[in-house]
């Protein structure tokens, strides 16, 4: 068995939001099974490791959209992708496909459009009514939109929103290789409206766009030093789309994101952490791997906006693995 060098010294399990770049990435580096195994340990002081949230997502308005981010298929910058546009989901329709992803046991409903920003008017009128009309069904509800300022985020707020979706997508250093048309600032006053209007944060990035080690590392630092952190953390793992910009792209290597889960986790303890887009190149062992290590949300359905997402049996084999074994199974497994 290789020797793996002296653990060092424990990781102070205490909510911070002053990590360093160097120590965020020093985490990252670590030797896998101590960085998974700390983690973990993170993970069960602040979390049941065995209440893993299903969230469905759906594009409520695919396409056209004028931002020029490299990995985005919706963009209208990248006109080789095949993806058809259309216009915004009538309210009822949506509200049907949200009560259709509760029966099938989701609990946390999403819904994104392909706006740059969010504008008054008919449109922003009728994701209002969505949002209502999804908790009225008992379940959070979740926007992404694009940048918003503060008297959209009041609005929303007032229909009872729990969070909205704002990426960071990656750090701020290489922030300019995958998008042009909105600088890192404007994200961050979209947060502090959302955060202002006391709604809760669903904020994270990507791997696997061409950044560094590093780069993930200072993501996380800007994460992590959000007070408080933000409520969810998506992680995903870049889906290589043909006709944008990143589609040579190579696939990110699993436990990659497991470390990235794992870092996240150490540095953000009580956040809610998204295992989301990349999941189909996971098989199965892979995401119990990061699930192992903090992630406690899945998203649950075919598709991520446009993006494939596994299928809801390979979904329901993934639960059933997790599940304690029955005393009578046991009995005779063996």
């Amino acid at each position: 068995m290789g020797h793996l060098p002296a653990q060092s010294p424990a990781i102070d399990q205490t909510i911070r939001h002053d990590w360093s770049i160097d120590e965020i990435e020093a985490i990252y580096r670590l030797p896998l099974l101590e960085l998974m195994g700390r983690a973990s340990a993170v993970h069960q002081t602040h979390h049941n490791p065995n209440d893993v949230q299903k969230a469905s997502l759906l594009s409520i308005k695919t396409g056209g959209c004028p931002e020029d981010c490299a990995y985005c298929p919706q963009s209208a910058h990248h006109r080789e992708v095949k993806l058809g546009k259309e216009q915004l989901l009538d309210p009822k329709a949506v509200l049907a496909m949200a009560a259709r992803a509760k029966e099938a046991g989701a609990d946390r409903f999403c819904m994104g459009a392909a706006w740059r920003k969010v504008r008054d008017g008919a449109a922003f009128d009728a994701v209002i009514e969505m949002v209502r009309g999804v908790r009225d069904l008992g379940m959070e509800a979740c926007v992404t939109l694009g940048m918003l300022e503060t008297r959209h985020a009041e609005r929303l707020a007032e229909a009872g929103l729990t969070a909205y979706n704002h990426n960071l997508d990656t750090s701020p250093e290489y922030y300019s290789q995958i998008i042009s048309t909105r600088t890192y600032q404007d994200r961050l006053d979209t947060l502090a409206a959302v955060r202002g209007a006391g709604i809760d944060l669903c904020c994270g990035g990507i791997i696997g766009m061409g950044e560094s080690i590093r780069d993930r590392a200072s993501m996380l630092h800007v994460l992590a030093g959000f007070a408080p952190h933000p409520e969810s953390v998506p992680i995903n793992a870049l889906v290589p789309v043909e006709g944008t910009p990143l589609a040579k792209r190579t696939p990110v290597d699993p436990l990659e994101l497991v470390r990235m889960i794992a870092t996240a986790r150490i540095t953000m303890p009580k956040s809610t952490l998204r295992l989301s887009a990349g999941r189909t190149s996971l098989n199965r062992e892979a995401q119990i791997l990061c699930l192992l290590c903090g992630a406690n949300s899945v998203f649950y359905g075919e598709k991520l906006l446009t993006t494939p997402n596994p299928e809801e049996d390979s979904d329901t084999a993934l639960f059933a693995a997790l599940a304690a074994i029955p005393a009578s199974a046991a009995q005779t497994a063996f």
